[in-house]
């Protein structure tokens, strides 16, 4: 019974951390699955200037998030510069960065500024946001380092 009992323990112990190896970062905006931008092929969003769902087909992961791709050719491009490709402040909200805060995000809810794509939580938050664009992106740019390897829920 002793036994039987420590390997239980060990069992579920191994399982716990191994699940932790395979976690997104903590500066990564996914979901339970590691799954980024739900679904969404952020390589769409540069090449045919609209978010365009992934398949889980074409996957490659980035920062331990899972990215999905509508085609071979964009995973493939992602996977070359995945820095290039991936949203601004780990998918979280830019809207929110600037606020110090992680929101998640709507895919819909976009812009690319310099070659970069951001997100926000939605289109009234990006409303908001596109006001004052470049004034925004300052307090993210400067919030983002004292926020990133922070849980969402502790802000």
């Amino acid at each position: 019974m002793f036994k039987t009992t420590l390997k239980t323990i060990f069992a579920g112990s191994v399982l716990i951390a191994s699940s932790f190896a395979f976690a997104a970062d903590i500066d990564m905006n996914a979901d339970a699955n590691d799954l980024a931008i739900k679904g969404y092929d952020p390589v769409s969003y540069f090449t045919m200037s609209t978010p365009k769902m992934g398949d889980a087909k074409y996957t490659a992961t980035y920062k331990g998030g899972i990215y999905q791709f509508s085609s071979e050719e964009n995973r493939d491009m992602f996977k070359e510069t995945p820095a290039k490709f991936a949203p601004q402040y780990g998918g979280y909200c830019a809207f929110g960065v600037a606020m110090e805060k992680k929101f998640d995000t709507d895919p819909l809810a976009w812009k690319i500024v310099d070659n970069k794509l951001y997100l926000n939580l939605n289109k009234d938050v990006q409303k908001k946001w596109l006001s004052d664009v470049p004034g925004y992106l300052d307090l993210s740019s400067d919030n983002w380092g004292d926020i990133k390897n922070v849980a969402a829920d502790e802000l």
